[in-house]
């Protein structure tokens, strides 16, 4: 089975679909979008130390339509830097003790770009809506 790439022809990537914040539902992925990190705050790591001990910070992230918390890992809290305008590809929604929060994990990538245009809705935060699992009973 030949592949396109086997055949010398250059693949067509797909143009990304930038989304909006109040976009955003619980336990969704494939998200990209442009946001301005309002702020970073370290989370203190209990037990590793060292040079095997995981950098954390949860960031205040938001565009013209709402804000959201970020969970940074890593290198990523290098590029979490307030006033930073940031391009998030491929992100998906974890639920933290029922409530939404952003975050990157190895397939996708987080990009420094250009000062956006934009004021943050900073009264729409979705990480401060509470959602509680419900089963929903087959019949």
């Amino acid at each position: 089975m030949a592949t396109a790439q086997a055949n010398g022809a250059a693949t067509a990537k797909r143009k990304p679909v930038f989304t909006k914040v109040e976009l955003l539902k619980p336990e969704s992925f494939g998200h990209t979008l442009t946001a301005k990190v309002l702020s970073s705050n370290p989370v203190p790591h209990k037990g590793s130390v060292g040079a095997r001990a995981n950098k954390i910070a949860e960031c205040l992230i938001g565009d013209e339509t709402g804000c959201i918390l970020f969970t940074a890992r890593n290198e990523q809290v290098d590029l979490m830097k307030p006033g930073n305008t940031v391009i998030i590809r491929n992100a998906k929604i974890d639920m933290f003790k029922g409530s939404m929060r952003l975050a990157v994990d190895k397939w996708g990538r987080i990009e420094v770009t250009e000062p956006a245009n934009f004021t943050v809705k900073e009264d729409n935060n979705l990480s401060l809506v509470e959602y509680e699992l419900v089963n929903v009973a087959e019949k």
